[in-house]
């Protein structure tokens, strides 16, 4: 058996610094795949000072709003994507210019898609018959809620949509989706 000299034992600032390594490493590790979960618990932000999401049509092209006045006469609503890529309904005002909100189309229900139905001047829900007024204003159940509303605003010929804090003028209450 062979001795072993001084010099052949790894010094303490060595081992220390290894140590510290592997434990920086297993933090960053461990932080890094409890971010994703941590986030998902956090409550989600109001969008800022953005101006909003451009709205895109059914080709996932920004809609202007020349281009979509020349297609959509007044009275039209139709489908583009909004906030969080849900459908939402831009209006035509009778004025031929796009209406200053939009109306989300997930039928607060149970989340199908609500078409516009011209004939009864509502929304109705194909899945259980919810029936909103032409604001979006729940009248028959089983939604229990009123479709929400998004800003709909104008800027270099661009449609943007964004979220919607006020107070809703179709109830006086403070808007549910917020």
């Amino acid at each position: 058996m062979t001795q072993m000299s001084p010099s052949d034992v790894p010094s303490m600032g060595r081992r220390q610094f290894m140590n510290l390594l592997t434990f920086g490493t297993a933090t960053g590790v461990a932080l890094g795949a409890l971010y994703p979960v941590a986030n998902f618990f956090m409550p989600l932000r109001a969008g800022g000072g953005s101006g909003g999401t451009t709205a895109k049509d059914e080709l996932g092209n920004s809609v202007t709003s020349e281009g979509w006045l020349s297609t959509h006469p007044a009275g039209d609503r139709s489908l583009v994507q909004g906030l969080k890529g849900d459908p939402t309904y831009l209006i035509v005002d009778g004025d031929g210019a796009i209406g200053n909100f939009g109306i989300n189309a997930i039928c607060t229900h149970l989340g199908c898609v609500v078409p516009w139905n011209s004939g009864a001047n509502k929304y109705i829900c194909p899945c259980h018959g919810s029936q909103y007024d032409a604001n979006g204003k729940v009248v028959r159940g089983p939604a229990p809620l009123s479709l929400p509303l998004t800003h709909v605003d104008i800027k270099d010929d661009s449609v943007f949509v964004s979220q919607w804090t006020e107070t809703d003028f179709r109830t006086g209450d403070k808007p549910w989706w917020v």
